[in-house]
């Protein structure tokens, strides 16, 4: 692609004002300083601004650890958005996240440039795993573990099958795993709710073959290395 608009997609400056710094000599690509913002450069170059190498790379994908009380949106007028916690270049590349956590919902968080990806890995036909830790309000049973293996009825739409862990039960609340494999509105929360048990927390910490990083805290976010991306890609390959 021509340099002014790899410049422009990074968020370094305007086309215009990419033509400018071009003009003046202060963008450097693999070791050449460029005078002419029509050349053609490939993205990943070895780019250097005013003598400080940037990453140029435009394809990225990563994982947040989403901080409850953040929407899942590019932006609103009203409330903090998981947006709000990246680095403009990931604005500027549209790096979205896959999906969305309900605004009191923490855990994983992925992102990608890879708009493709985004429509095969939240396809119901894919199938892909999401998994959460749960803590809720009452005693839970093996009841409710049949219940969400027997497609619970909700009020507008039938669950797929899932599968749930009761992990422990004590003082009248009860901490669970759960893992489905769709990702309707509020859908986990719902599908307490239909056995009587309100949700007091709920965290994501795996979608698909990918699970949280521990050493991410609460808004922290990383890239994905590349064995993650192919990864996560393969699990929907044929699909």
């Amino acid at each position: 692609m021509r340099l002014d608009r790899l410049l422009g997609l990074l968020g370094i400056a305007s086309r215009t004002g990419a033509k400018e710094m071009i003009r003046l000599g202060r963008i450097q690509v693999d070791g050449q300083t460029m005078l002419d913002n029509t050349v053609k450069v490939h993205a990943g170059c070895a780019l250097v601004v005013d003598g400080v190498p940037v990453d140029a790379r435009t394809q990225r994908h990563l994982m947040m650890n989403k901080p409850a009380g953040t929407l899942t949106a590019a932006q609103d007028r009203n409330a903090a958005t998981v947006m709000d916690l990246l680095p403009r270049v990931y604005h500027t590349l549209s790096c979205m996240p896959v999906g969305r956590l309900d605004k009191d919902t923490e855990g994983l968080l992925l992102f990608t440039t890879d708009g493709k990806l985004t429509h095969r890995l939240l396809a119901p036909a894919s199938g892909v795993e999401k998994e959460y830790d749960a803590l809720v309000a009452g005693e839970l049973t093996q009841q409710d573990v049949q219940a969400f293996a027997d497609r619970l009825r909700l009020s507008d739409f039938e669950a797929l099958p899932a599968q749930l862990t009761i992990l422990r039960v004590h003082n009248g609340q009860s901490s669970a795993r759960v893992v489905v494999t769709e990702g309707k509105f509020h859908q986990v929360k719902r599908m307490f709710a239909a056995r009587g048990h309100e949700v007091i927390s709920l965290k994501r910490v795996r979608f698909g073959p990918l699970t949280l990083d521990p050493a991410l805290g609460p808004g922290e976010f990383r890239e994905l290395r590349e064995e993650e991306w192919q990864t996560l890609s393969a699990c929907v390959l044929n699909k």
